[in-house]
């Protein structure tokens, strides 16, 4: 039996979401994921302009005319939601933390996913695989997804993207929709990215937060390192301190960005501080763009 408490956030969750949803797939959602492939749907009277190849030689012969086959996309598709659970996404510097902000997004794509009649899946990780959950369809299944990411208690507090992708490739051999949701406060996960981008269709999520760019000057401050523990007081007033830290975020961030271009993956830069569902919808007009 379900806890009342939990059901209730699960609810207020999908009610949050609704609108978002029906903006994406109203949207671009149904134009811009490809089916595996095409279904015969049915034969019809050849018309002119009609591809010589399609036509139905059988039918043809019986019925002293020509006939085409008709083909339809077989557009089913498996969403899986990679999401990183580490201590990292417990972060945030005004009324949102990056999890609770990941969690929606998640929630709006497994959404959008099932109104397509798509099966959804999820993978939790932080420095270790931490929870499977096998794609399946329907709403019932989406809410035992968001169950699992609002009340599932993680044992790492690190990041190993890596890992999650390699797991990925283990347990789901066909081609799928793969969002990466995650921070990336991590190194060495480049090579398994790029694999994962040749085999399925990867878009990163990359959720970050205002003061991860910059800091404001309030004197003397203990920071601590979510992951490791690590603390540290700093005068995030003084001019040094201050230059240093813009420098190291200026770099980490075009690092990030040079990766993720190497390996030709999609990204949706989410901070906690701006409307989200605003950034999603961006990213898929840009996409449907391209499949026009």
């Amino acid at each position: 039996m379900i806890p009342r408490e939990i059901l209730k956030q699960v609810r207020r969750v999908e009610i949050a979401t609704r609108g978002p949803v029906n903006d994406v797939f109203s949207g671009e959602y149904h134009s811009v994921f490809k089916g595996r492939g095409m279904n015969f749907a049915e034969v019809r009277a050849y018309q002119y302009g009609d591809d010589i190849r399609s036509i139905d030689w059988n039918v043809t012969a019986r019925a002293g005319a020509p006939f085409v086959k008709v083909f339809d996309e077989e557009r089913e598709l498996t969403v899986i939601l990679v999401v990183d659970v580490s201590a990292s996404g417990e972060f945030g510097s005004r009324s949102r933390m990056k999890g609770e902000v990941a969690v929606e997004i998640c929630a709006v794509l497994a959404f959008s996913a099932i109104t397509n009649n798509d099966k959804v899946g999820l993978i939790i990780f932080s420095d270790r695989i931490e929870k499977f959950v096998p794609p399946r369809k329907g709403r019932r299944h989406v809410l035992r997804v968001l169950r699992e990411l609002l009340y599932f208690r993680p044992e790492g507090r690190g990041t190993n993207v890596a890992g999650a992708l390699e797991y990925l490739a283990r347990v789901v051999r066909r081609r799928a929709v793969v969002f990466v949701v995650s921070d990336f406060f991590d190194t060495g996960y480049q090579k398994a990215l790029a694999v994962a981008g040749r085999r399925h269709d990867t878009i990163v999520i990359r959720m970050g937060d205002p003061r991860e760019r910059e800091l404001p000057a309030v004197g003397y401050i203990e920071l601590e390192d979510a992951e490791t523990g690590e603390q540290l007081t700093v005068n995030v007033s003084d001019p040094a301190f201050r230059e240093a830290f813009d420098r190291d975020a200026t770099e980490t961030r075009t690092a990030l960005e040079r990766e993720f271009r190497k390996t030709g993956i999609d990204v949706i830069e989410i901070s906690t501080d701006r409307p989200y569902a605003d950034r999603l919808m961006r990213f898929f007009r840009q996409r449907a763009r391209r499949f026009r």
